[in-house]
């Protein structure tokens, strides 16, 4: 009888346990076998604060996969992150997404579920935004000047300066309060240095909802000459110069508000571009 060369036979084989494929499919079974609810505060209401794993869906489409844990309050905290983010962008909108997720155990979240669910669904050539800094966080100072890639989620969707804003303070308001509230109603990030003789000023503003780009003006105009609002592709920075930004989109200096064109890169996107999943 001849013998295998490669340890196999006819009454003798290899066996490869592979725990990791295993859990993968079925943690992609078990979302699978769910319905998909639309991505709602009403909707998000109902969750528990508990980690886990999600699928977003934009229009049908499965687009992304996560994770949320306790530093984000659980699945809701995490969720209600991306329904924020959603509804401050242009060309698209909240009500067209949708989410499905499952709990995960703390200790089970070593295994990187969500890891193995994008692997799942890559291989299939699914979850684009996985692929295109959807779940990146403020990338700091020295990226501000990065021109993004025309496949990127920023590019696609970027920031929309005509989203209303809600609970800023109104009448006579200390500029670093004003700063602050700013912060917290803009549904993108918005990054900031205080003018330092300017601790004490004051500033106007007006009753109502205003669109963002209305409140950047109020901003502007209480700023020293020598400041510069900039309202890049993916989100807003405000400091003491008077920079050329590549992918900036709209300028504010004392009030006004200059427009440009932004540049994006025709290069395709690469594992640089890639976020690690939260």
């Amino acid at each position: 009888m001849t013998q295998s060369t490669d340890g196999r036979g006819e009454f003798h084989d290899h066996f490869r346990l592979s725990i990791t494929k295993a859990l993968r499919d079925q943690l992609a079974e078990a979302l699978q076998r769910l319905g998909s609810a639309e991505l709602s505060e009403r909707n998000l209401a109902a969750l528990e604060e508990r980690p886990g794993v999600y699928q977003l869906y934009h229009k049908g489409a499965l687009v992304y996969v996560g994770k949320a844990d306790r530093r984000h309050k659980g699945l809701p905290g995490r969720l209600h992150n991306h329904l924020r983010k959603l509804s401050g962008r242009r060309d698209i909108h909240p009500a067209d997404i949708s989410f499905r997720c499952l709990y995960v155990d703390e200790d089970f979240s070593a295994l990187a579920p969500e890891q193995l669910l994008i692997n799942h669904h890559r291989s299939r050539g699914g979850v684009p935004w996985n692929n295109s800094g959807f779940g990146s966080k403020d990338p700091g100072r020295r990226r501000d000047k990065t021109v993004l890639k025309k496949d990127h989620f920023d590019v696609q969707y970027p920031i929309n300066l005509e989203a209303r804003l809600h609970d800023l303070p109104v009448g006579k308001v200390d500029l670093r309060s004003y700063l602050r509230s700013l912060k917290a109603a803009l549904p993108y990030n918005f990054r900031y240095a205080e003018p330092a003789d300017r601790r004490g000023a004051t500033l106007w503003v007006p009753d109502g909802e205003p669109t963002a780009d209305e409140a950047l003006r109020v901003a502007s105009a209480a700023l020293p000459a020598s400041w510069q609002i900039t309202a890049l592709l993916n989100y807003v920075i405000m400091y003491e110069e008077d920079q050329h930004y590549k992918s900036a989109s709209r300028y504010y200096r004392a009030g006004e508000a200059v427009d440009q064109e932004p540049e994006k890169s025709a290069a395709p996107l690469t594992s640089e571009d890639l976020e690690d999943p939260e």
